[in-house]
């Protein structure tokens, strides 16, 4: 890698996405919502920035031009297909050979190894009404955003996530190909180690075309997974 951009760099999980490039020493483009561009005031002296609404191909287009790796944070904003627009727009104007890394919860199924219990489904499809009824989010919107990165033929990898909190780094997470595996049970991550992951990504060829639900690696449940 030498040149990444950061799709959502505004966010939370976007801002530990461009601290970690840089201490990897890459060049970062990052991307925001224009109103957003002065949460990224301590790093723009360090990183280019692309103002401008993720799903605008005209945008991605241009942020992405010449970049190595692509870590795109796909977040349901709305009622309008938010998510699945930026990572259509990504998927269809990267460089051919680039590094995509995705950002999604566990509730994106990959196939039907995926097992997700009856509480876990309720939770969810109460979350989604609830949200679209304020017009908040679509939850949805991600499991479409989901569906065409799986379909894609370009070097892509969907990172699933647990629970996030804040806090110091823990470490690299572990990851697990399927949701329902136990090793997953704890259902937490530090944020900065879901962003660490996702970077670490962009140089690990075993994820290529790789859906990894992550879950932090001293977590109880990951404890017992090494033990066993």
């Amino acid at each position: 890698m030498r040149k990444v951009c950061v799709v959502g760099g505004s966010g939370k999980l976007g801002r530990y996405l461009i601290g970690h490039c840089l201490d990897r020493g890459y060049e970062v483009v990052a991307v925001c919502r224009e109103q957003s561009v002065a949460k990224l005031a301590g790093v723009a002296d360090r990183i280019t920035i692309v103002p401008g609404a993720t799903d605008d191909p005209a945008v991605i287009g241009q942020a992405v031009a010449g970049c190595d790796g692509v870590l795109a944070v796909l977040v349901p904003y709305g009622l309008r297909g938010y998510a699945s627009g930026t990572a259509q727009a990504v998927l269809d104007h990267a460089e051919p050979e680039a590094r995509l890394v995705f950002s999604c919860g566990w509730h994106v199924p990959r196939d039907e190894h995926d097992r997700y219990s009856w509480r876990f489904r309720a939770l969810v499809r109460v979350v989604t009404v609830a949200a679209r009824l304020v017009r908040f989010v679509d939850i949805d919107d991600q499991v479409e955003a989901g569906r065409r990165i799986f379909a894609s033929d370009t070097r892509w990898t969907l990172v699933r996530g647990s629970d996030l909190e804040e806090g110091p780094s823990e470490g690299l997470p572990v990851w697990a190909r399927h949701v329902g595996d136990p090793i997953l049970a704890s259902n937490l991550t530090r944020r900065t180690d879901f962003a660490l992951f996702m970077v670490a990504a962009l140089d690990d060829d075993s994820l290529v075309r790789e859906a990894p639900a992550i879950v932090g690696c001293r977590a109880p449940s990951a404890r017992r997974g090494r033990a066993a």
